[in-house]
């Protein structure tokens, strides 16, 4: 238990941490492949599909399990607390409190990550989405 009290903040704001990074690493690669895209250079839809949706998978992962990744961090931050405090002879209300103030930081940090990656896949998407209706149109004028 004194091992999970010492690092669990360290391991759930890491593993969130990377998590933002990835999403934010994807968003801007996919931002900046779009503004470079050349729809004229493809020959199937399909190929331009798997083009242009390539890491937004990840992207949609990322935020939908950001939020579960905090909870799994308050989860066992409010676990230790009461442990902690089943070891203590009386009731203290403020360590209770505070134990479960700090336990409830992990899913707000979840959900700061959650709310931006999902942001970016909806507006990631929509690009795809017009970039394929322009390359379904020039198609058919062909």
């Amino acid at each position: 238990m004194e091992l999970l009290k010492l690092y669990l903040d360290a391991a759930i704001f890491g593993i969130l941490g990377l998590m933002g990074f990835i999403a934010l690493w994807i968003t801007l690669e996919r931002l900046f492949f779009y503004k470079k895209i050349n729809i004229d250079l493809f020959t199937h839809q399909e190929l331009l599909q798997v083009a242009t949706t390539r890491n937004l998978t990840t992207l949609s992962t990322i935020g939908a399990n950001a939020p579960y990744v905090g909870l799994l961090g308050t989860v066992l931050g409010i676990l230790i607390t009461f442990y902690d405090l089943g070891h203590q002879q009386t009731i203290d209300t403020g360590a209770i409190m505070t134990g479960l103030a700090l336990a409830l930081k992990a899913t707000a940090a979840g959900i700061a990550i959650a709310i931006p990656s999902i942001m970016s896949y909806n507006g990631l998407m929509r690009r795809v989405d017009v970039m394929q209706s322009q390359f379904k149109a020039q198609q058919e004028t062909k």
